[in-house]
């Protein structure tokens, strides 16, 4: 969960989330180099009035000034191209979920269930109880088994959506007539906070999602309570 006056992500609560934390330190890293050595170039001209003949018309470091940037692109592509191809695997998922976007709330429909889904809507302020946040906290929650690969499909009834949940490395969006698939993996039990990230219309800001991940036998008892109110 975010707070106030956060610089960084949240902490990462999958797999995923911590590839990329990893991947956005590592290119964070370089850019950091590479401004020192622009700025300390920069201070270098500013305060010297000597001018050496040989280092504006040399070959090697035209050599260097090419190569150099090659790089520092490919160092940034290959990892950056790793992450890509882990976000779009899906291996022998264990549970697949649906989630459908409308204005302005989402849908779920566990699939490999008869007759298990719920409509998700935010929960009005005056009735918030102590310890849930405002404008992220839903009526109900999507409840998955730690530990295990997740499906979930995404689409949307009317308009454009997005499904984003930022600790669990996960953003799709939901387009109408069209179904998009994500793999999440919990790595830790928790309640993990997301919104809508597409801009859906005037209530856009009021549809949030909710990721409950608990372990397997709890989520086995909360689908066997859910099937029998159905």
């Amino acid at each position: 969960m975010a707070h106030p006056m956060q610089l960084g992500f949240q902490d990462a609560a999958s797999p995923l989330m911590e590839e990329l934390l990893h991947f956005h330190d590592h290119a964070l890293m370089i850019i950091f180099l590479i401004s020192t050595l622009v700025l300390y170039i920069i201070t270098i001209l500013i305060s010297t009035k000597f001018t050496n003949m040989n280092l504006l018309d040399s070959q090697e470091i035209e050599v260097v000034w090419t190569v150099l940037p090659a790089v520092v692109l490919i160092l940034i592509a290959l990892p950056s191209l790793r992450i890509l191809y882990l976000m779009d695997e899906v291996n022998d998922p264990h549970l697949t979920i649906k989630a459908v976007g409308h204005q302005w709330y989402w849908s779920y429909e566990y699939t490999d269930y008869d007759n298990l889904g719920f409509d998700s809507y935010m929960l009005p302020t005056q009735d918030l109880t102590n310890g849930q946040f405002r404008l992220l906290e839903t009526d109900h929650r999507v409840v998955i088994p730690v530990e295990s690969p997740v499906r979930t499909l995404v689409s949307a009834e009317d308009v454009l959506h997005s499904w984003a949940v930022p600790s669990l490395g996960v953003k799709m969006d939901a387009v109408p007539g069209r179904l998009n698939q994500l793999t999440l993996i919990a790595s830790r039990p928790g309640v993990f906070y997301g919104q809508c990230s597409e801009i859906c219309g005037a209530n856009h800001s009021f549809m949030p999602i909710v990721v409950e991940a608990v372990p397997l036998t709890h989520f086995e008892d909360w689908s066997s309570l859910l099937l029998e109110d159905t």
